[in-house]
């Protein structure tokens, strides 16, 4: 496929000579060490270090790495499977664990996200993909450049999605089910409200149209260590009480169920 990267500062085309790519203007962007390239220029930053933090990162790549979430994993390429694409675009790549299972069923797949220490960590480990530092809300993409997008509990934004999206492109969302790590929630807040997963069809409308909707639940039996894992990578713990947090991580062990959405929409 032809370069779909584009310069974030200009808006042309990108081309790679060596380790370093460059637009017609002169704006140039190395490529680190470890494969990456960090197209997240300063003034698209709205904090010195955007994204998820590295305990966070590290948290959520052993968790994930154990095989706990591995059945959405399974669900989502399996979903995307039959389109076949030519080009797919992970949207809160994180540290590559869906990315990396998408290069079975895509040509060309790349993975993006704003956090830099979680890019660095896929890039490192998984050299099959395009590894990219950048922003959902302003892509380095050139328009039509992918035929999906996939974005896991991620931010939104859904008309950038479809500028990058080529002509009948499709995304596919995951995000929590209704009652999703419900006990685990009910540990942290003395009010535990449910997910809304369906919020999202209106998000979409009018670029896009509901095509395929799946649930995907998750028994998990969790070991002290796994659940401090659990709760390190995810956003309940840092709107929840201290001693809330303390008093679930102090348990030897603990059960219960991960519940998620799988939206399919395609492009209008």
């Amino acid at each position: 496929m032809s370069n779909p990267l584009i310069c974030p500062l200009c808006r042309l085309p990108l081309a790679q000579a060596a380790k370093v790519w460059r637009c017609a203007q002169g704006h140039s962007f190395d490529t680190a060490r470890e494969g990456y390239v960090n197209l997240l220029p300063v003034q698209h930053k709205h904090s010195r270090e955007p994204g998820d933090q590295p305990e966070m990162v590290v948290a959520r790549r052993e968790f994930l790495q154990a095989g706990h979430y591995a059945p959405l994993r399974d669900a989502a390429v399996a979903m995307l499977a039959p389109l076949a694409p030519r080009a797919l675009l992970d949207i809160g790549c994180g540290e590559g664990y869906y990315t990396q299972a998408f290069t079975g069923i895509a040509a060309e797949v790349i993975g993006l996200d704003i956090a830099k220490p979680a890019v660095q960590l896929a890039a490192k480990r998984f050299k099959g993909p395009t590894w990219l530092v950048a922003s959902g809300a302003l892509l380095p993409l050139a328009d039509s450049a992918v035929d999906v997008i996939a974005s896991f509990f991620t931010p939104l934004h859904v008309a950038e999605m479809a500028r990058a999206l080529a002509p009948g492109g499709q995304v596919l969302l995951a995000t929590p089910a209704a009652d999703h790590l419900h006990s685990v929630r009910a540990g942290l807040f003395d009010e535990v409200r449910p997910h809304e997963p369906e919020k999202f069809i209106a998000t979409f409308a009018p670029q896009f149209q509901l095509v395929g909707q799946q649930t995907v639940r998750v028994p998990l039996v969790l070991t002290q260590q796994g659940l401090k894992q659990l709760l390190a990578m995810t956003p309940y713990v840092w709107k929840a009480r201290p001693e809330k947090r303390s008093a679930l991580e102090a348990q030897a062990g603990f059960d219960t169920e991960a519940a998620f959405t799988l939206l399919r929409f395609a492009k209008i």
